[in-house]
């Protein structure tokens, strides 16, 4: 978030990495018949590389991280080599084949050649748990076998794959035998509750790749191992939860449910609400109007104070109300606000950074000091919580170390916010994206700046440009099916062509792009392959230029964000 214009920032590499993105699609995998099978020869790699070839030496089977079974493929890109790993897979003429394969880590890219007719290939950013990747291809009239590979990128981490799958007509090379439905899990218990999320554990499943956990007969998340932790959920609020296993065969039926009640919150503002909007308020006059805290419009639930300021604490901060440029705005005034917002059940946090911000935490010390000068913050002030916006770097680690800190000393009621620049949540390895899956259990969004951006992968391996309901949808994919729960993804935008250099779009846009998401509907021509109807919400910079536009972008989404399913 910046009263600035930002400097745009292009990843090193994106070029090169995009370029080979506009050949490469996601698709579903076509339904198999009853006679089908998968194809591939140790699909599991349980009996090490055999059938497998990896080149310049690059793969070996490890026993964990595995999706399925004992062990899995760790390929290990170097130099000029990507680590393909591949296997020549006997298939019949004429015939539709579904390729699939569980893969994590690095940059990891699935294809087959040879089909004969048109070579596919699909791919994936890095991967913090085992995703799918799968695609569909034809054999031609002649066609007896093809060439299945794995591949990662150069430069780029080593990537993990397990369960390949070239599923369809029996090819006569001795295949791995077809999967059943796996039966429905048991032992479903609640390990643990807090105000905001409710974990989860039961049995494995013999014959299960993976797990989709149901909230009231809503999917919810899907994981690889036997326990899950579903987050964003409102306080003293009992939920019913089921789980099923699956399997490249299908889904079973449901587990019997059982049902978890969250603990209360222990902030002043009663309850975030399902959907929320942000919005952030200026400490500061940059010609957009000056503003009080209670001048905010009652559209947005939560209210972020922008900015903290640096000490010279290494890691520390402290907030310096701007009285002289707001009017003669007293410190006194500014809490009487901030407890008049909360009494009408708004959230008021601090934010930490913008375009201009130094605050560095680096280790140990510097990440004591930020939690113990936000707590500190929160005390005197009152804030709910805080937002992180640091734009020039993050260190996961210590990060991460300080939010759990903060959260130990302000409770379960803590309101963390972040709100990344759209590079910074390209890859579940970047120190953004690392930071809110490390301490996803306490985050309450992410509200990704979606303006002042270069052109960015989508979750389809696209590449889009900001100002669409595409670049919105496709961006918000990737962190959507990277680990996030919906209900920690909101859409960041300008308020207006003044709160940002470039990528204002209209309300109509970001509403258009909250329904493709949530519902499905007016999608561009990117559709999310589900819907996400647990989305939080949106998020303006700034609350300020809003108001200098007439509060017309709080007006029209608003309403939008808090009609939403």
């Amino acid at each position: 978030m910046s009263p600035l214009k930002r400097k745009t920032r292009l990843w090193p590499g994106a070029a090169g990495v995009m370029a080979a993105a506009l050949a490469l699609s996601v698709t579903g995998a076509a339904q198999a018949s009853a006679a089908d099978l998968n194809n591939a020869r140790n699909a599991g790699f349980e009996s090490g590389l055999t059938g497998w070839s990896c080149s310049a030496g690059s793969g070996t089977t490890v026993s964990s991280p595995v999706h399925g079974g004992a062990a899995a493929l760790k390929a290990t890109p170097a130099g000029q080599d990507n680590a393909r790993c591949a296997q020549t897979v006997a298939v019949k003429p004429n015939s539709t084949y579904s390729l699939s394969a569980w893969v994590q880590g690095g940059y990891t890219y699935l294809g087959v050649t040879g089909t004969g007719t048109t070579d596919v290939s699909t791919w994936t950013p890095d991967s913090a748990s085992w995703k799918q990747l799968s695609t569909t291809f034809t054999t031609g009239a002649s066609t007896t076998s093809v060439t299945v590979y794995t591949h990662g990128w150069y430069g780029q981490a080593a990537y993990y794959a397990d369960d390949v799958s070239v599923y369809g007509p029996d090819g006569g090379g001795g295949g791995d035998p077809a999967p059943t439905v796996p039966g429905a899990p048991a032992g479903l218990t609640v390990s643990g509750t807090t105000s905001s999320s409710v974990s989860l554990s039961w049995n494995a499943v013999s014959g299960a790749t993976g797990y989709s956990v149901y909230r009231g007969g809503t999917k919810v998340t899907a994981v690889s191992g036997t326990s899950a932790t579903v987050t964003g959920l409102a306080a003293s609020t009992s939920y019913s939860f089921q789980v099923t296993a699956t399997n490249a065969a299908g889904e079973s039926a449901k587990s019997a449910a059982v049902t978890a009640t969250t603990s209360g919150g222990n902030t002043g503002g009663g309850t975030l609400p399902r959907h929320a909007v942000t919005g952030y308020w200026q400490n500061f006059n940059n010609g957009a109007t000056v503003q009080r805290i209670s001048g905010v419009s009652s559209q947005y639930d939560i209210i972020a104070v922008a900015f903290a300021d640096a000490t010279t604490t290494p890691g520390a901060v402290t907030f310096n109300l701007d009285s002289a440029g707001l009017g003669g705005y007293t410190v006194d005034q500014f809490k009487a606000d901030i407890k008049a917002k909360q009494a009408a059940g708004k959230k008021v946090i601090v934010s930490v950074g913008g375009q201009n911000g130094t605050v560095s935490v680096s280790d140990p010390t510097s990440a004591a000091n930020f939690a113990n000068s936000v707590y500190s913050l929160m005390q005197t002030y009152g804030f709910d919580g805080v937002d992180i916006d640091l734009e020039n770097g993050i260190n996961a680690t210590y990060m991460s170390q300080a939010l759990r800190s903060l959260s130990s000393k302000a409770g379960s009621g803590l309101i963390l916010t972040m709100a990344p620049q759209t590079i910074d949540m390209q890859s579940t390895s970047a120190g953004y994206f690392q930071t809110a899956l490390n301490v996803k259990d306490i985050l309450t969004v992410v509200n990704m700046q979606y303006y002042n951006s270069g052109s960015m992968l989508g979750c389809d391996g696209k590449v889009y440009s900001q100002g669409s309901v595409d670049f919105l949808t496709a961006l918000a994919c990737i962190q959507l099916e990277g680990g996030l729960s919906p209900s920690q993804v909101g859409l960041g935008l300008p308020a207006s062509t003044s709160g940002a250099g470039s990528g204002y779009v209209s309300p109509t846009v970001v509403n258009n792009a909250l329904d493709c998401l949530a519902k499905g509907t007016n999608c561009g021509s990117f559709k999310p392959s589900r819907t996400y109807p647990d989305l939080r919400g949106a998020m303006t910079w700034s609350t300020n230029w809003d108001a200098s536009a007439g509060n017309a972008w709080s007006a029209a989404v608003g309403p939008h964000v808090h009609a939403l399913p």
